[in-house]
């Protein structure tokens, strides 16, 4: 069962062990990442100079459940711009929301600006630094 959608800068947070991804790590076997997010991790990662391989030895082992940005997953993440525009959400945080409001579960990310836009958009957030 999902507990919980990861943002990209939650994932980000794990794998470079960056502040707030030992609260990561405890969830992660029980979370959700569209594959809007994951290209975003991997982008991050190609930024840094990591190879394909790298990142796939990464990311790969990682256990949460990797959700397909579909047709309806897009149409969520669009229709959200209006609502998230004034706190500058990206179309990776609006995936991320798109998916936790689909599976009814909170959202998890490092971007304290989410919290301005929580009760608007209907996701419960879970800051995690």
């Amino acid at each position: 069962m999902t507990r919980a959608v990861l943002d990209a800068s939650a994932l980000i947070a794990l794998v470079f062990q960056e502040p707030g991804g030992h609260r990561v790590e405890a969830i992660v076997a029980e979370c959700a990442v569209t594959t809007v997010n994951l290209g975003e991790v991997v982008s991050f990662a190609a930024r840094q100079g990591f190879s394909a391989q790298d990142i796939h030895m990464l990311l790969d082992p990682l256990p949460f459940e990797r959700v397909a940005f579909d047709n309806d997953l897009a149409y969520a993440t669009g229709l959200l711009l209006p609502l998230t525009r004034p706190a500058g959400l990206s179309i990776g945080d609006r995936a991320c929301l798109a998916l936790a409001t689909r599976l009814g579960v909170p959202a998890v990310t490092a971007d304290r600006a989410w919290k301005t836009i929580a009760d608007v958009v209907g996701v419960e957030i879970e800051l995690i630094r």
